[in-house]
Order: C-alpha cells, then sequence, then structure tokens
C-alpha cells in the first residue's frame, strides 16, 4: 500500500495507518463506517479503544494529505464512519478498472498499450504493509483480468517469444492457472514449437489430476485437440476455405410496442460498437421479473442482426419456467449446432466433443448469440461465442457477475420505465381513455412493463362500461395482483413472482415470507435478524442474495426496498402464513423497535420519563448507536417504518404498546421537525393511551404533545395540555413524574406570558431534578428557568441559569442541546443590550450547526443573529441570517414565520 506523489513515495505510517487508507481508498467518495473499519482491521478481536485507535489513525492520515500539495484529496467525517474525497483515477484500482474498460473498444495496437499501462499500476503484491485481517480479493481477481487480457493483446500482435519468456515461469508456479497455461501454449504453437505446447498440456493434466483429482477444464481440453489437429485457430495459419455455410436466423418475433428505452437501447449499440471494432462483447440485460428484458434484447437484435454477417443464434435456456428444468448446457449446444448445419447423425455425443465442435464452428465467424432467461453464469459460459467481432446478450434475473469475472461480460441493470414511457405504452395499447385514466393506471402498476401490457390488454378488452372497474381493482391493494392477470394465471404478474419466490432456497424463502408481515416501506438487516432469529451478518447475506434476484432493491447501503407490485406479493405471502407464527413475527418487530428507539433516544439528550424496553431483544441485533450521531442517523432511516408501524398499530387494534412507541420516538422531534407530522405522530399516541384507559400513558401522550406545541411556537393549547397531565398525577407516582409536571407547566406558563407563575413551578422542578441526581433532566429545567428570567427581564439570573445548563450539555457531549444554550444566550444578551457577546454567542452556535441536521435550534439562532446584526446596523447580513432563518422555518412549518416576516419588512422599512 503506497502514496506516491510524482513518483515519489509519501511516509504514511504503520500497518493500521496503512490499512485505514486502504480501505478508504478501496471505496473512495463514499463513507466507510467506523464498524467496517474496526472489523476490517482487527476481525473478531478488536481492542476496547478500536475506536479511539481509529480516530487518531484518521487524524494522522489528514496530517499526512495537508503535506501533500494536493486540494482535491481529503477525509471527511460523514456519519457513520469516514469518506476519502479524491478524483477516483488517483486510486489505482479504478485507473486499472478504467483502462481495462477503454482497451476493450480499441484497437488491437492501443488496446495493447492501455493493457500494458493497466498492469504497470502493479508495483508489487496488493495491500502490502497492511494488516493480514485486511483484504480485497477483487484487487486479485482484476489483476488476473488485466494480465490475461493484455497477453491475448500482445497473441494477436505476434509477440510469442516475449511472452513465451514471461509466461513459463508463471506456468511453472501456478499450473491449475488454465488461461494462462493455455496463452502459454498458443504461444508455443504459433512460435513453431508444437511438441513443446503438448508436454506443457501432458505435465498440466498429470498436475491437475494429482492435485484435483480431475483433468483440465473444457476449455483447455478443446485447445489440445486443435493443437493436435493444427487448427488454424491457434497455429495462426490460413485456414481451408469453408465451401457451405448457413446462416441461422433464430430471432422470435419482436414485440411491436416498445416505449421508451433509448438509452438502454444506445447501451446495446455501443456494445455491438465493441464486437464491430474485433473484440468478442459479452452483455447481461439483468432486472426482475415483467421489467422487459427478453423485450428489450430482441427488439434491438431485430434491428441489429444484419451487422452479423455469420448469423443469429438464440436460445431459451428456461431459467425460470415454472413447468420445466432449465435447459442444461450440452442441450443448448446440439440446437445451435443443428441450426449451423451439423447434420444429426453427426452430433457429437459427449458433452466436451460438442463444445469443441460448435467452437470450432464459430472460431472466425462473426454471430450474435442470444441467451434468454438464464438462471447461472454456469449454464451460460460454454455457449459464448468464441470469435472476436462476436456478440453475446444474456437476460436474467440474476446478476450473473460470474460472467463480469470470467468474460469481461458488461451488466446492465434494466429498470422499471420512466412515468412519461410508461403512460405511452398503456396508449399504445388502450388509446388515450379520459384525462388522467393512463397516468393513473401506469403509476398502480409501479411502471413495470409486464403488468402495464397486462393492464392495458384488459382496458383494450374491456367495454367502455366497464374500463372504470378495472381501473378501480387496479386502486384496490387487496385486488391489485387478481387484476394483473391474463389468460388463466399463466401470465400475471404473480405468476412471475411464484416463479422466482419457488426458486429461493428454504432460508432465503422464510425470511421473504416474513417480510410480508412488517407495514414500512424498507427493511435493514438488524430487523431482519430480530424477526428470524439469526446474526445480523445472515440476515445481511440474505437480503443481498435477493436483491442480487431482484426481489428487493438495496437502494442505500444496508436498505433494502420491494417494488410496489412486490410488496402486495409479500402481502399475499404472509397471508399464508399461520395466524400465530404472524403474530409472532409482529411482536418481534415492535420489541426490537421499542429497544432500538429506547437505545438511540437515550444516545441523543436526556430521557425525561422511566421507560426502558432495551432489554426486549438480544443486544447483538440491535445496531450500534453508541455515538449521536449515529442515532439520530437510526432514527432518520427508520423513521418512514416507525410512523407505518405506529399507524398500522392503531387502525387494526393490534396489541401494540403505541404510546409508548411515540414516546420513544419524541427525541427525535428536534431533528426531524415538521409541525404537521408530529401533531399526527403525538395524537395518535394519545388517542391509543386514551383508549387503553392508563392514566400514566395520557400524562405521558399530554406532555409530548405540550413539548411538541411549544417546540413549533404554538402557544394555543399548551397549557391545557401541561395542566390536563398536572392534574392526572399524584406524590404517590414518583419523583420523576413530579419533575416532569413542574418543568412542562412551568415551559408552557412561561411561553404564554405568566413568568411569576412559571418560575414557581419551575423552581419545584429544579428542586426535584436536583434530587434526582440526573444532569440531563437538570438542563432541561434550568434552560427553561434561563427562559423564564429573559422574559421577565432579569437577565443576570438568566445567564448564570443558562450558563449551568450550557456546561451539562457540554459534558454531555449533546451538541443539539449546546446549540440551543448558546442560542439562548445569545437572546438573553440580545434583550440585555450586549450585542458583542450575543453576536459573539450566536456566531458560536451556528458554527456547531454545520452539516449537522439540528434544523430547528438553527432555525431560532439564526434569527436570533438576524435580530442582533440589524441592530448593530449591519442590514445586509441581517437580511441573509433571517431569510436563511426564514427558509428553515418554512420547511418545518412552524408558527414563528410570522415573527421573521415582521423583522424582515421592519428592515425593509428601515432600509427604505
Amino acid at each position: 500500500m503506497q502514496l506516491l506523489m510524482h513518483e515519489h513515495e509519501v511516509a504514511i505510517g504503520g500497518p493500521g495507518v496503512r490499512g485505514l487508507l486502504a480501505l478508504l481508498a478501496m471505496r473512495a467518495n463514499s463513507v466507510v463506517t467506523v464498524d467496517d473499519i474496526i472489523d476490517a482491521l482487527w476481525g473478531d478481536d478488536p481492542p476496547a479503544t478500536a475506536r479511539t485507535i481509529v480516530q487518531g489513525n484518521v487524524s494522522h492520515l489528514r496530517r499526512v494529505l495537508r503535506a501533500v500539495p494536493q486540494d482535491e484529496v481529503a477525509i471527511h467525517t460523514a456519519a457513520p464512519g469516514y469518506e476519502l474525497v479524491i478524483p477516483p483515477r488517483w486510486v489505482d484500482a479504478v485507473e486499472a478498472r478504467l483502462l481495462l474498460e477503454q482497451a476493450a473498444s480499441a484497437a488491437l495496437d492501443r488496446r495493447a498499450a492501455l493493457l500494458a499501462q493497466a498492469f504497470a499500476l502493479w508495483r508489487g503484491p496488493e495491500l502490502a504493509g497492511v494488516p493480514a485481517t485486511v483484504t480485497a480479493p477483487e484487487l486479485e481477481e482484476l489483476r488476473l483480468a488485466v494480465h490475461g487480457a493484455r497477453v491475448d493483446a500482445d497473441l494477436e500482435l505476434g509477440r510469442h517469444a516475449a511472452l513465451i519468456a514471461e509466461l513459463a515461469p508463471i506456468v511453472r508456479e501456478n499450473p491449475l492457472s488454465e488461461r494462462t497455461v493455455g496463452q502459454l501454449m498458443t504461444a508455443l504453437c504459433r512460435a513453431g514449437r508444437r511438441a513443446d505446447a503438448l508436454e506443457i498440456y501432458r505435465r498440466v493434466s498429470r498436475h491437475s489430476a494429482d492435485v484435483l483429482g480431475i483433468g483440465p477444464g473444457p476449455e483447455l481440453q478443446s485447445l489440445h485437440e486443435r493443437v493436435l489437429r493444427d487448427d488454424p485457430s491457434v497455429t495462426g495459419s490460413p485456414e481451408a476455405p469453408d465451401l457451405v455455410r448457413l446462416r441461422p436466423a433464430q430471432l422470435p418475433p419482436s414485440v411491436p410496442n416498445l416505449a421508451g428505452r433509448q438509452a438502454d437501447l444506445a447501451w446495446l449499440s455501443d456494445l455491438r460498437e465493441v464486437a464491430e471494432r474485433g473484440a468478442n462483447a459479452v452483455g447481461v440485460v439483468t432486472g426482475p421479473a415483467g421489467v422487459g428484458k427478453s423485450t428489450l434484447v430482441v427488439s434491438w437484435a431485430h434491428g441489429a442482426a444484419s451487422g452479423f454477417g455469420d448469423g443469429v443464434l438464440f436460445a431459451w435456456l428456461r431459467g425460470f419456467d415454472p413447468g420445466q428444468p432449465a435447459l442444461a448446457a450440452g442441450e443448448v449446444l446440439a440446437q445451435f449446432l443443428l441450426g449451423l448445419r451439423v447434420h444429426a447423425s453427426e452430433m457429437p455425443e459427449g458433452f466436451d466433443d460438442r463444445l469443441a465442435l460448435y467452437r470450432s464452428l464459430l472460431a472466425d465467424r462473426r454471430v450474435l448469440v442470444l441467451l434468454d432467461d438464464a438462471v447461472s453464469a454456469e449454464q451460460v459460459r460454454p455457449l459464448l461465442p468464441p470469435g472476436n467481432g462476436s456478440m453475446a446478450l444474456v437476460t436474467s434475473r440474476y446478476r450473473l457477475e460470474g460472467l463480469a469475472v470470467s468474460n469481461a461480460a458488461r451488466l446492465l441493470p434494466l429498470d422499471t420505465l420512466p412515468p412519461g414511457d410508461a403512460v405511452r405504452l398503456v396508449e399504445e395499447l388502450a388509446g388515450t381513455g379520459e384525462a388522467g385514466r393512463n397516468e393513473r393506471v401506469a403509476r398502480l402498476c409501479g411502471y413495470l412493463p409486464l403488468a402495464l401490457r397486462i393492464a392495458a390488454a384488459r382496458l383494450a378488452a374491456s367495454p367502455q362500461w366497464m374500463v372504470d372497474d378495472v381501473v378501480d381493482e387496479l386502486a384496490d391493494e387487496r385486488t391489485r395482483l387478481a387484476a394483473l392477470d391474463v389468460g388463466g394465471g399463466d401470465v400475471s404478474v404473480r405468476a412471475a413472482l411464484d416463479v422466482s419466490f419457488r426458486g429461493l432456497r428454504p432460508e432465503q424463502a422464510d425470511t421473504f415470507a416474513r417480510l410480508g408481515v412488517l407495514t414500512g416501506t424498507s427493511v435493514r438487516p438488524h430487523l431482519v435478524a430480530a424477526i428470524s432469529g439469526t446474526t445480523v451478518p445472515v440476515a445481511r447475506e440474505r437480503l443481498r442474495e435477493l436483491a442480487t434476484q431482484h426481489l428487493l432493491t438495496e437502494s442505500t447501503r444496508n436498505t433494502f426496498e420491494p417494488h410496489d407490485l412486490v410488496r402486495l406479493y409479500l402481502r399475499e405471502l404472509a397471508g399464508r402464513l399461520p395466524e400465530a407464527e404472524r403474530t409472532e413475527i409482529m411482536h418481534r418487530a415492535v420489541n426490537y423497535f421499542l429497544a432500538a428507539s429506547d437505545t438511540a433516544r437515550r444516545v441523543i439528550g436526556p430521557v425525561s420519563d422511566d421507560l426502558d424496553f432495551r432489554d426486549l431483544v438480544d443486544a447483538e441485533v440491535l445496531p450500534v448507536l453508541e455515538e449521536q450521531d449515529r442515532a439520530l442517523a437510526w432514527f432518520s432511516s427508520e423513521w418512514q417504518n416507525l410512523r407505518a408501524l405506529l399507524d398500522n398499530a392503531f387502525d387494526t387494534g393490534m396489541d401494540i404498546p403505541v404510546w409508548q412507541l411515540v414516546r420513544l420516538a419524541h427525541s427525535y422531534r428536534r431533528v426531524r421537525p415538521s409541525w404537521d407530522e408530529w401533531l399526527a405522530v403525538t395524537e395518535t399516541g394519545l388517542f391509543a393511551a386514551e383508549r387503553g384507559g392508563d392514566r400514566l400513558a395520557l400524562f405521558w401522550m399530554l406532555i409530548s404533545r405540550c413539548g411538541v406545541r411549544i417546540a413549533f411556537g404554538v402557544t394555543d393549547g399548551a397549557v391545557a395540555d401541561a395542566r390536563r397531565a398536572y392534574d392526572l398525577v399524584s406524590e404517590a407516582d414518583g419523583e420523576l413524574v413530579l419533575r416532569t409536571r413542574e418543568n412542562q407547566l412551568g415551559c408552557a406558563l412561561a411561553r404564554e406570558g405568566r413568568v411569576e407563575e412559571a418560575s414557581t413551578h419551575l423552581r419545584v422542578a429544579l428542586e426535584l431534578a436536583d434530587r434526582l441526581g440526573d444532569d440531563g433532566l437538570r438542563s432541561q429545567v434550568l434552560g427553561n428557568c434561563a427562559w423564564t428570567e429573559n422574559k421577565a427581564g432579569r437577565y443576570a439570573e438568566a445567564i448564570e441559569y443558562q450558563r449551568a445548563a450550557l456546561e451539562i450539555d457540554r459534558g454531555r457531549g449533546d451538541r443539539g442541546n449546546v446549540v440551543s444554550a448558546l442560542g439562548s444566550l445569545a437572546d438573553i444578551c440580545f434583550n440585555s443590550g450586549d450585542l458583542d457577546a450575543a453576536e459573539e454567542w450566536a456566531r458560536e452556535a451556528i458554527a456547531l450547526c454545520d452539516g449537522r441536521d439540528i434544523t430547528m435550534e438553527e432555525a431560532d439562532v439564526r434569527l436570533c443573529l438576524g435580530r442582533i446584526l440589524r441592530a448593530k446596523g449591519d442590514h445586509e447580513a441581517a437580511r441573509t441570517e433571517l431569510t436563511a432563518s426564514l427558509r428553515l422555518h418554512e420547511k418545518v412549518r412552524s408558527a414563528r414565520r410570522g415573527e421573521i416576516l415582521a423583522e424582515l419588512t421592519a428592515l425593509d422599512g428601515a432600509d427604505a
């Protein structure tokens, strides 16, 4: 692992620092989590100070990079880890991949030069000098791909002598590297050393039998046969002309309507240009069931077939046919050989013989081979045409990434249609219809081509008076999949998904069906581990396998989402589970969210209630949320799922602790601020508490709603909620409840301007907080006391209270509360007339907001700074801050927008 500057090595540090830089560089310009770094550097036995060591190494690397005079390189902190920002081509692995891709479409001389340049980037072993736990097998795979392609280019250029000298020691060291063995045999043959080539094969064959118990692979066997018969494709000598050639044309009919897909068609045409330049081009079109893979490829091939002078071969591989097994490669070879005019009586019996004949026939031909509905790379690999200038297109629901490694295949992930193209497809098949109908149909079909064609076919076949019924069936989630069914169930979205589901391994199928019980829009490995009774790594692997098979999409790292129609199919799968199992899964999910939410909120800020759910699930399935940023990121990623769980539980009357979930999520309010959203969430919890008749539950929900009103500047109803909560509890409910009661009522009264009455309650709350000995709770009360004294004009007392709260918050590392406390000090100093101190406090607060999602605090501080700057006569700067504050308050629909508009109006009047 080296850091080079103008070809001179820059000292980095020890193995740990080198390993960290390697990890960041291998995923340059993306975030690498601290957990991933620790796992890579120490494996299963990290030291207790691992996080501190990582932070120290990051600081060291930043110092190293600052010494390198390049502004483009930096290490950024980005939750939940670090990101190396660097021009991609400054990383050798990226540069090597780009050169390999460029070489694929370059002329022969240029291709050889590019590949030599790429191979020269390896200056020694990969990741030298880093801890042994840091591995990157993909770098070795890339090196082998570059080296193999470079040798192939040099073979075409006739550099046989140099290649023999280079490859012979490699083969001696690793005789099982069959591609290199084949290249050495070819070089020997073309140098006139046929006997040496055959001797190499004999030695390799014996070694393979001794070590592996099997002979060489089919490709090396085929090469051996061609050497024995002096095949011109190996020797390079002229071949006798083939007098009778059949030009196969096996394409099935093309679909007449292909809406959109211009970018995908262009991708296929670009791949054809690679073949036209003499390279062997392989493309894999992958995507979920019904996305239109076969339609796209066949439609394009009809237009491109004339460019392949030796014909087009087509095979439906039946990889996902529910009625019969996938077609074996040997059967497809027989089909292709018949198409190439091999008589049935001359058809070789064995697979290897068929493969050898197939490759011999296509060695100097330029053909297009379409392999539709493949189930694995192994099924496809023998069927790829060997001739330069040929092209192969494969479609599959799987990604077949193995072909990218072994055959330099390029992958085209096919997505659903853009909305406009989806509407046009419906219009072409079913007519325009009444305004907005086709747009609604396309949206309900999730823009999936198969669903669009089925829906359009039903619309076209239905009498006018039944069209609305078809649309209504699509609109109802309970009947949508049934509406997307024609031909007695043989052609339907459900049937396509059934095939994918039946192809899953039992553990995958179980995990997939369990997802249907959940009500959220996305899922992550920790939740899946909790509902499946497995570990997080196993759950992550299963989710990624489902994504590989296009039943889920990994929208961001470790976040998986189903297509809308897959989500409905999941619901049907869940309905097939026994009711007791569904109930158990839901309760496991609820327990997970209770435990994880409780863990996250305790990291975010002080907890002002006695709810504790952290032991509901095994700690191993909970996300690691030791830092405030990670806790906030967890809430943010799971927020919509929490909302869906709450709404579903409340609407169905499910026996789930709705109000507890609402209360636990309450700490997230300040970083997910939206008045409408939080009012709805809190009232859901309040209704659930009232329905359950639980007095303390009702108390906590009233406290929560009061807090929401105050946070968003809505004073109406805040005192009423606080007084109602006050009357619900007594000393028998404990000092924590009493502290909350006094603090919330005092806070609400102060906001209504009743400061003396508020002070009475807050003094009681402060005494109780001191007795409880919880600094976080004490900070809350101190802040409310400061606010009240500020409104009463007792500025010295207000500053004393707020400084005490600030000291606590800084000690706890609570950035949001620190910003709030600094903003409060700025406001107190402004009111007291000390404008310089006020500006200093405000600017310190805003600096802490940089890059952090603490919208409410930032909005209030910028409002305060705008007032300060206006008072100091700097109207331009004041307008900037007030405008920024207005934008933030409008974002969260805060009631304080009116205050800011008044300030801006006053500023405009002063300027006039």
